[in-house]
């Protein structure tokens, strides 16, 4: 279920923080973060972030189409392997 729209998106205080505070250094330095279910908002475009998925850290990149959703859709939680079925050799 979606957030509420009067209380507008879900975004990390610590999180902002470190990308300001980055942008404003000019660091091209990668943020490392667990917060997966942080808002990708506009002042995110642009910058590397390290996205943890339970295992270890992926990076994500932030581009203008990602405004909106959320980091956990980039950094997937689950390996997909393949089908058990019927395999040619």
């Amino acid at each position: 279920m979606p957030r509420s729209l009067k209380k507008g998106p879900h975004v990390s205080g610590r999180l902002l923080q470190k990308v300001l505070k980055a942008q404003d250094a000019g660091s091209q330095a990668p943020i490392k973060t667990r917060d997966r279910n942080c808002t990708i908002i506009p002042d995110f475009v642009g910058m590397k972030f390290l996205v943890h998925n339970g295992r270890n850290y992926v990076p994500v990149f932030v581009q203008t189409e990602m405004v909106g959703h959320k980091f956990g859709m980039y950094a997937l939680t689950r390996l997909f392997k393949q089908h058990a079925g019927d395999r040619k050799s």
